[in-house]
């Protein structure tokens, strides 16, 4: 009886195991590059880039460009929905992509944009069809 519970024991310690590993795993290695953003995996990211007024707009630019900001930014297959300057501000920029590559948009912006800008981000999901169709139906079409 008592080898019976060990081995029952055993079993449920390498099965927890096995599991949290697998698990790990998938929570530790980033998506790749190129997967492209579909309607049920897509997010729009809107990204403020405050410009830092203590230095004149030649210095950020020239900042940008050492660190190979507008080479890196905005990575391959993330679209770029909006992109303005705000005055007083700096710039406002809407991307869309695939909820997966959201660690490496802000990685190319940690590695290129800081110093130049500070940064801000607003995640969020495209309602304009379930909005659009709320109102339709609220208005009686």
């Amino acid at each position: 009886m008592r080898s019976n519970r060990r081995i029952l024991t055993m079993s449920a310690l390498v099965t927890v195991a096995l599991a949290l590993t697998s698990t790990t795993m998938a929570q530790t290695v980033p998506q790749q590059g190129n997967a492209a953003p579909t309607a049920d995996n897509a997010v729009l990211l809107t990204v403020f880039f405050k410009h830092d007024q203590s230095r004149p707009l030649n210095e950020l630019n020239a900042q940008l460009d050492k660190q190979g900001f507008y080479k890196a930014f905005p990575p391959p297959g993330v679209e770029v929905v909006s992109w303005y300057v705000m005055m007083g501000i700096g710039q406002v920029i809407t991307l869309r992509l695939p909820a997966g590559r959201l660690r490496e948009v802000n990685r190319v912006i940690e590695d290129t944009a800081w110093g130049s800008y500070r940064t801000e981000f607003y995640p969020t999901y495209d309602y304009k069809a379930i909005g659009t169709a709320q109102h339709e139906k609220a208005a009686g079409n």
